[in-house]
């Protein structure tokens, strides 16, 4: 796929989706910026994830139109499309059976390419070279996360899809891999969107936050414009809940 660099990144053209008659998606339309870092947040079956998995084509809109640096996903072969864009989700989905080097390296080696730096691929999610020949199974999850972003980045793509990838975290590893996501964002010059249900997560790592309520986009906004209250009622209380854990802590040493 040829890269037009004065397209967005990624592009919803009016899209729409329904499940079993329920309506998930409502002519959403909707560009990411190249090298931006975008959170969809919003309540369960507020559309989000469905908007996330429309632009890999693990699901398809019943109208309207995705397009990855100008370029319809729905001409193009699902698989090699997959193999380009980087997808991290909650359940991590390891491979059981290949250890860590084998798991990192398979998206290379399926789309032909040379042989991955699994020691550099481990370093850049904050893991030691000798995790290499581990099996999943000798993980904690938080490393067997940083594996499945090390995998998601071994492809090369510049497009990172995730997926509620820090849900079933504890707070403490959540954080700081939260905080290395974003480092690799900046240092790769990644376009990264991520579907999260944590809006203080969100506010801290994104620059844009998209809100999604009943399969529309109901606000789009800086950190500082949804904490200033300038993106309307939804937003609101969406910040209103990490703004109020902050005040019980403040309270709590008082």
């Amino acid at each position: 796929m040829s890269i037009k660099t004065d397209e967005p990144a990624l592009a919803y053209e009016q899209v729409s989706k329904r499940y079993g008659g329920v309506s998930a998606l409502d002519w959403v339309s909707l560009k990411i910026e190249r090298g931006s870092f975008v959170a969809l947040v919003g309540e369960s079956g507020s559309g989000k994830s469905s908007l996330l998995r429309l632009a890999n084509r693990l699901d398809t809109p019943d109208q309207g139109r995705v397009l990855i640096d100008g370029q319809d996903v729905a001409h193009g072969d699902p698989i090699q499309l997959r193999r380009n864009i980087g997808y991290v989700f909650q359940n991590i989905g390891l491979f059981p059976h290949m250890n860590v080097a084998e798991n990192i390296a398979i998206i290379p080696r399926l789309s032909g390419h040379d042989s991955v730096d699994v020691s550099a691929a481990l370093a850049q999610v904050g893991l030691p070279a000798d995790f290499a020949n581990r099996l999943p199974a000798q993980l904690s999850g938080g490393q067997q996360q940083r594996v499945g972003i090390a995998r998601a980045l071994a492809g090369g793509g510049k497009l990172l899809l995730m997926d509620e990838p820090f849900g079933a975290l504890d707070p403490v590893t959540r954080d700081t891999l939260g905080r290395t996501v974003r480092d690799l964002h900046d240092a790769l010059g990644l376009t990264t969107i991520l579907v999260t249900h944590d809006m203080a997560e969100a506010l801290l790592l994104a620059e844009r936050i998209i809100v999604m309520a009943h399969g529309k986009i109901v606000a789009d906004a800086t950190p500082r414009e949804m904490l200033a209250g300038m993106a309307g009622p939804e937003a609101d209380a969406l910040v209103a809940i990490p703004r109020e854990q902050a005040k019980r802590l403040a309270d709590l040493r008082e």
